[in-house]
């Protein structure tokens, strides 16, 4: 008889070669034989393993992003065909079992490199290319698409979910005149709404899920914060990736109303100035948004 000590942790499963090993064996027996390794650079939400050359396996980290699987694979398919740029493929759906307690996913490996400004040819270039991929992203039909809520942390919903982390954190600037400035950007940002039909949002266009290939964005992968809602949400890029020419190219590209772009300095600055992801320039972005509020769109 298995004992408590041998017993699976279901609960916070160790995500590891093994355990993608077994789950292929006795669910996907057809692709037991291909070579499993983890990938170098995985994701925070998920582990990823190249399963082959040409696959990926996907398992979700906790509980709480477990739902991105299901998602992905019931809407990407459809969303894939009003694109140019490929974006990740599921090709399979693993199921909860003993050994790992929810879904996981087989998709399509891209062949690709995490996109870097040493690694794109031409911003400015780049700038319009991943407009134009937002712009058909958003134009595919939302009918029935999943509306932004908890499980994809509010990415496309209301600023104003976050009011409660953003009055402990603006309060901590220093600098007198920036936590004016920030304050009266937060209280733009949250008094508009996006007006028109509900539209697709990837939930996080940010350099580590955007892939280039000779220079070029040749991919946009992981979908995990899909849904459809207010299009702000994507545009933080502009800060976050690009500056000066190409931060311009990017917004005139995009074409988008300037209640949506006060909105898009909200995200950013709520993102960066709440979670600033290690290995950025937090202090620069935080600058920068300010100083372009002030600039472009502060009635004060």
């Amino acid at each position: 008889m298995e004992g408590p000590q041998n017993m699976p942790n279901t609960k916070n499963p160790q995500i590891d070669v093994e355990l993608a090993k077994c789950l292929i064996t006795s669910q996907f027996p057809q692709w037991q034989h291909l070579p499993i390794k983890a990938v170098a650079q995985s994701g925070w939400d998920n582990r990823t393993f190249h399963l082959g050359n040409e696959m990926v396996m996907r398992l979700p980290s906790k509980e709480e992003y477990a739902p991105q699987i299901l998602k992905e694979f019931q809407w990407l398919p459809m969303l894939a065909r009003g694109l140019l740029i490929q974006i990740t493929t599921p090709l399979a759906l693993g199921q909860p079992c003993k050994e790992y307690p929810w879904h996981w996913s087989i998709n399509q490996w891209i062949d690709g490199e995490t996109t870097s400004i040493e690694r794109v040819k031409d911003l400015n270039q780049f700038a319009i290319q991943l407009a134009q991929f937002l712009q058909e992203f958003q134009k595919n039909d939302s009918t029935e698409g999943p509306i932004a809520g908890a499980h994809n942390f509010y990415r496309g919903g209301p600023l104003a979910t976050y009011d409660r982390e953003m009055s402990t954190a603006i309060p901590l600037i220093q600098n007198e005149k920036d936590k004016h400035l920030a304050e009266q950007l937060w209280k733009d940002a949250t008094s508009s709404f996006w007006q028109d039909r509900p539209v697709w949002v990837h939930g996080d266009i940010a350099v580590g899920n955007l892939l280039v290939k000779h220079g070029e964005l040749c991919a946009v992968i992981d979908f995990g914060q899909l849904a459809i809602g207010d299009p702000a949400c994507d545009l933080a890029i502009a800060w976050n990736f690009f500056t000066g020419e190409s931060r311009d190219t990017f917004r005139t590209a995009i074409c988008l109303d300037r209640h949506t772009w006060v909105r898009a300095l909200g995200w950013t600055f709520w993102k960066t100035l709440c979670w600033p992801v290690k290995g950025t320039d937090a202090e620069r972005i935080i600058q920068d948004v300010l100083v372009e509020y002030q600039i472009h769109y502060s009635t004060f």
